[in-house]
């Protein structure tokens, strides 16, 4: 289980896993066994991520986490770290969470911010900062503590990021969506640079290229559900400072980008299970409500993204 992964800190390219239905919206367990196997076999991932975004994690209740964790555990628990979302509006309920993910094997944590907080966290950012902190008094897994971007009021302040790395010893790294430039690469340098470096980890992936030169120190993306094996090439590439490798691995990237992450914005993930299943990974894209079927148009436009980055079948093999 988790023990093997002890002192795990976060790092290097994180695939977030897409959890897989059946058409009455029950789990997959089957496909999503397979799934797991599929990123994990990836060379160059360092963990897996569930319960979370990707895996629809908002319409699962607590035992339906507890058991999608238990089949990760089960399934790549022993060969890779696996992270665990923490997604609660209530801090006393984040918690019961982090002591599930605790008791089940998980290597890390990735602390959602609260809703609660969405109208004015600025001014106020102790109530951030002391969620974080009540989660890390019940257990001393590695902390992911997840950046939302500015534009939703849910943002750490720098500075409370920085009180918090002095404070908490367990917080170790931030998933970086602030959606700004200068802010991002702040954080990389004002976090990193700390006495006691906290890693960021991009999840700005419509730009995920742009993002990794500012020196981040990983990613963690729904996206890697799909393109794990470009990403750990782009990352790879900028690691080794190759930014002729880097813009055309990127090059690949970009037509898959531009397709998940289009208005609107939430269907990210449901874009991306209906690649996994025009691949033939997976066999069923249902999604649970308020996510809808997509359309004919735009499963169309990305059935036309895959194959411009050379991500179906044969298609796949020739780019590599």
């Amino acid at each position: 289980m988790g023990a093997a992964f002890l002192g795990y800190v976060p790092h290097g390219v994180i695939p977030a896993a897409l959890l897989p239905f059946h058409p009455d919206l029950s789990v997959d367990e089957r496909s999503y066994r397979s799934h797991l196997r599929d990123l994990a076999a990836v060379a160059g991932i360092t963990a897996i991520t569930t319960n979370a975004h990707a895996s629809e994690v908002a319409t699962c209740d607590i035992e339906e986490q507890r058991a999608v964790l238990a089949l990760t555990m089960d399934e790549v628990g022993g060969r890779v770290p696996v992270i665990a979302g923490i997604y609660a509006d209530g801090t006393h309920q984040a918690v019961k969470l982090a002591k599930q993910a605790h008791a089940g094997g998980a290597s890390a944590l990735l602390v959602f911010p609260t809703n609660v907080l969405g109208r004015g966290n600025f001014t106020r950012p102790e109530c951030a900062a002391d969620h974080v902190r009540h989660i890390a008094a019940a257990t001393d897994l590695p902390l992911i503590l997840f950046q939302y971007p500015l534009a939703s009021g849910l943002t750490y302040p720098l500075p409370t990021l920085l009180e918090l790395a002095d404070e908490v010893p367990s917080f170790r790294a931030i998933k970086d969506w602030c959606g700004e430039p200068m802010l991002a690469e702040r954080q990389v340098v004002e976090l990193q640079g700390h006495t006691k470096p906290i890693n960021v980890l991009s999840t700005h992936s419509a730009w995920l290229f742009q993002s990794l030169v500012t020196g981040a120190a990983g990613l963690l993306s729904g996206s890697g559900s799909v393109i794990a094996d470009l990403q750990v090439a782009l990352f790879q590439a900028v690691q080794r400072k190759d930014m002729a490798a880097a813009q055309a691995i990127n090059a690949r990237i970009r037509p898959t980008a531009e397709a998940f992450y289009a208005e609107p914005f939430f269907d990210m993930h449901n874009r991306m299970k209906e690649a996994l299943v025009m691949q033939g990974r997976i066999p069923c894209a249902a999604v649970r409500p308020p996510l809808k079927k997509l359309g004919a148009a735009e499963l169309a436009r990305i059935e036309a993204a895959l194959r411009a980055a050379g991500l179906m079948g044969a298609e796949r093999l020739a780019a590599e």
